[in-house]
């Protein structure tokens, strides 16, 4: 063999072996964290999110509306007054001043006040569920967000190691080819391989960037700001048998505030039951007048009693309205119920499935494997095994790599949405 085509080889050989002994201190532009970058673990996440979170600011203040709706509910009605001024002709040469006035209050009867004060406190209550139902909505978002974001980076890391050892490779094999030295295969099938790897990077990247920018919204960070997760508990540290089922369960019934919010919801009818029965008593006005140069003598002054007569209306369909509504409010109490237990089930399996995956990587995988690749480089060296044979070996540990990253986020995500269901944060809770 031509002793500068054997030249070359060992060449290109040393540029890929320099590539992976430093593959732990690979750049990554697009990814790696740069002096502006905003570098954050999961609580500074969540911290985030209650400050400056506007969806979740804004919810706020549905719960002062509702506190406000209680003052008014404890009001009093107020009292009418009226007053009239106007002469009164006694004799065709003789005119008098008349004057005359009446107060009256409107008295609530059959406990409506008292009926509609607790409805406004339920809706406190309620406001107060939707709050804390809408948080853990965000908080399960921005989570999924945030273990994405960084196992994808990860992911991202071994494809940019890739790209750069082929790019160096292929520059030298590009200059080669034009002195004669090796065949135009070569060249091809390395330029092919690195076009392969800079379309799936450019995905991958897409795929980072899309979620980012979900992210950053999510905690109003600057959207030009790279985003880095720094993560203190990895995935083979959690263990879903830490927690037995029927906490979860119970977890579930006490802390998923929707399904708080539909039997709070069941207590909001019952008590307007109440009040619509009560609509159907009359309420009366108790008044007082004064008339100056009343029809009986001067100074009149009387005292009186107003109500209606409940002979037709007797709030007869807002009774009816009101006991459909409670029976409503049970069925879709049931079915939120049920779709909790079977939403608690399901994750559950899923989160089994995804450990049994964990834990079926070989915790020394990447020591081993870099010894074997070093040991396939020596080999290319040598010329036993050919080009695309080392592509081929090179290229299957970028795949495990990333297979492993997949399934480390997809544990930490089906944990996730187990804590999600149960409303309570069991898991990956550092």
């Amino acid at each position: 063999m031509n002793r500068s085509v054997i030249k070359i080889i060992l060449l290109s050989a040393g540029l890929f072996s320099l590539s992976i002994k430093t593959y732990a201190l690979a750049a990554l532009p697009q990814t790696e964290p740069v002096a502006d970058t905003l570098k954050l673990n999961i609580k500074d996440a969540e911290n985030r999110l209650l400050q400056n979170n506007l969806q979740f600011l804004a919810q706020k203040y549905n719960v002062n509306i509702a506190e406000a709706q209680v003052i008014t509910a404890k009001l009093f009605p107020n009292p009418d007054f009226s007053f009239t001024n106007g002469i009164h002709a006694t004799q065709v040469a003789n005119a008098a001043s008349q004057q005359s006035a009446t107060l009256s209050q409107l008295i609530q009867t059959a406990g409506k006040r008292n009926n509609s004060i607790q409805l406004a406190k339920i809706g406190v209550t309620q406001s107060k569920y939707q709050l804390f139902d809408l948080l853990r909505t965000l908080r399960y978002t921005l989570r999924t967000d945030f273990y994405s974001i960084y196992y994808q980076q990860q992911s991202a890391k071994v494809y940019q190691e890739e790209i750069n050892s082929l790019a160096k490779t292929l520059e030298v094999f590009k200059q080669q080819y034009a002195a004669g030295n090796i065949a135009q295969k070569e060249v091809l099938r390395i330029q092919s391989q690195l076009y392969s790897l800079q379309g799936e990077y450019s995905n991958l990247l897409t795929s980072i960037d899309t979620t980012a920018s979900e992210f950053k919204l999510l905690i109003r960070a600057n959207p030009d700001q790279p985003v880095a997760p720094v993560i203190d508990i990895d995935s083979d540290q959690q263990k879903l048998t830490s927690v037995p089922y029927q906490q979860l369960i119970d977890s579930a019934n006490v802390n998923r505030y929707d399904l708080r919010l539909a039997k709070s919801q069941v207590d909001y009818n019952n008590i307007n039951l109440k009040l619509q029965k009560s609509m159907a008593v009359p309420d009366f006005s108790l008044s007082v007048n004064y008339d100056k140069l009343g029809s009986y003598g001067n100074n009149f002054i009387g005292a009186g009693i107003e109500f209606n007569l409940p002979f037709f209306n007797r709030n007869q369909g807002g009774i009816k309205q009101a006991r459909l509504a409670i029976s409503q409010s049970q069925l879709q109490l049931q079915s939120q119920t049920d779709a909790v237990q079977s939403q608690l089930s399901t994750y559950y399996r899923l989160a089994q499935r995804q450990e049994q995956l964990s834990n079926s990587i070989d915790p020394s995988f990447d020591k081993n494997f870099t010894r074997l690749i070093k040991g396939v480089f020596d080999n290319y060296q040598k010329r036993n095994i050919s080009l695309l044979e080392f592509l081929d070996f090179y290229d299957s540990y970028k795949n495990t790599t990333l297979q492993i990253n997949n399934l480390k986020q997809a544990k930490m995500a089906s944990l996730e949405q187990l804590n999600y269901v149960t409303g309570t944060p069991f898991f990956n809770n550092k």
